[in-house]
């Protein structure tokens, strides 16, 4: 599926390709920008994804992360309960002890802050963006564009607060060291 999409793709980005996040098949200093969008925490080897992804951008170049932030209230991705798999926006679960939440969600990271700088320390990287972002509501949007309205009024000023650190994702740009 993925391989008739990217020949699809194809015709308007000729250097688009399918590839292992941890083995990219570009050479060193390839790109500009890296951009990272809810990739890691799908990924077998999310240091290693991140390793890459500096190895392909030149210096100076920026990687672009977003991520799900572990404290944010609900867990987006669904949880399995049993063989049983639950879609949606599962309140607390993020808030659960580690080995409980994997169990739950072993499809699934969700990164806290300190976590998601512990994978970067000593990639030859620098932050120089780190911020939690609320969701954009886009299904709220296309039911009711009053009430996504509304939400966005109100939690989106909260993302220069502290409660922004309870923000749906992790908004990072890392930029390679010279």
């Amino acid at each position: 599926m993925d391989q008739e999409r990217v020949r699809r793709g194809a015709t308007a980005l000729p250097h688009l390709v399918v590839a292992v996040s941890e083995q990219l098949p570009f050479a060193d200093g390839a790109f500009d920008v890296v951009l990272l969008h809810e990739v890691l925490e799908h990924v077998r080897d999310d240091r290693a994804t991140l390793g890459e992804a500096g190895r392909v951008t030149k210096p100076g170049g920026r990687i672009v992360i977003y991520c799900p932030n572990r404290l944010y209230p609900f867990e987006t991705h669904g949880i399995f309960l049993g063989k049983r798999y639950v879609y949606g926006n599962i309140p607390l679960v993020n808030y659960l002890p580690g080995r409980l939440r994997k169990r739950l969600v072993p499809h699934v990271r969700a990164y806290t802050r300190r976590g998601l700088r512990r994978l970067f320390t000593g990639l030859g990287v620098t932050p120089i963006v780190h911020t939690c972002v609320f969701p954009g509501l886009d299904n709220l949007a296309a039911r009711s564009a009053a009430a996504s309205s509304i939400l966005r009024r109100v939690l989106y000023p909260l993302e220069n607060t502290p409660l922004g650190n309870f923000g749906l994702s992790h908004f990072v740009v890392l930029e390679k060291r010279r």
